[in-house]
């Protein structure tokens, strides 16, 4: 008898996107949806995860809004802790400001460090701890970058949150593989959006980060919904502790 193909489909299975009001989170919620997951659409503006969500179901998928700003880890755990266990999350929250590093100053470091990193981990500890409760095997997706793995030129503190992001991922899965829960992480390249969007409006930095790209494009919301739905599913059973480069060649050399 041949092996059967696992399945990539999230029915039956709540997932909590973060940072989804928008851009790759707004994205990622929706390829959930459409895989039959259950999404939570998390993010601080009400009326962006309230407009994502309608979209959603207007599609056909099941989803709703949850009003949550992810730095306020005392709320976030609070939140978390009053919902049934989610079997998905997707730690999507995040910010950069760019500059170079001479030119850094404390208050944006502190900006980022705090929302790419701390937010995050409290996030996942939150959901883990309420899946762990519940005995739930469940998928935590970080949303890393390219820059946690070479270091951007002129985003030393991006790159600093995002090599943390990295090394996080390996630390949490280690520590939650015996309760059957996986981590991975899912690094981009430059994806088209509205963070992105102003330094991409620069016509020499453009062509900069396209000389970097051996693929030739910079990417869109749509190269990554593939990957959040693999490492959500069945179909990723076996990996933990791993990150999906999705770069266009950029790290490759």
């Amino acid at each position: 008898m041949l092996p059967a193909t696992p399945g990539f489909r999230l029915d039956g299975k709540r997932a909590l996107v973060t940072g989804a009001g928008r851009g790759i989170g707004l994205a990622l919620a929706a390829a959930l949806a459409e895989a039959g997951a259950d999404v939570t659409l998390a993010a601080r503006t009400a009326s962006e995860i309230e407009a994502g969500a309608a979209a959603i179901r207007h599609a056909g998928g099941k989803a709703g809004a949850l009003v949550l700003d992810v730095c306020d880890t005392a709320a976030t755990r609070a939140t978390v802790a009053a919902l049934p266990a989610f079997d998905i999350l997707v730690n999507n929250a995040g910010t950069n400001r760019p500059s170079p590093f001479l030119e850094v100053v404390e208050d944006d470091f502190d900006a980022l460090v705090q929302l790419n990193v701390r937010a995050a981990f409290f996030t996942a500890q939150a959901v883990a701890r309420r899946m762990a409760g519940a005995g739930v095997k469940g998928s935590i997706v970080n949303i890393s970058s390219q820059a946690g793995h070479a270091a951007a030129a002129g985003r030393p503190v991006y790159t600093l949150t995002k090599f943390a992001v990295e090394g996080m991922t390996k630390a949490m899965a280690l520590d939650l593989a015996p309760l059957g829960i996986r981590v991975n992480s899912i690094c981009p390249t430059f994806i088209e959006t509205e963070m992105t969007r102003p330094s991409l409006a620069d016509e020499a930095f453009r062509a900069r980060v396209l000389a970097r790209i051996r693929l030739g494009r910079i990417g869109a919301v749509e190269d990554l919904m593939g990957a959040v739905v693999f490492l959500a599913s069945g179909a990723s059973a076996l990996m933990t502790g791993s990150a999906l480069v999705i770069d266009g060649g950029w790290t490759a050399g």
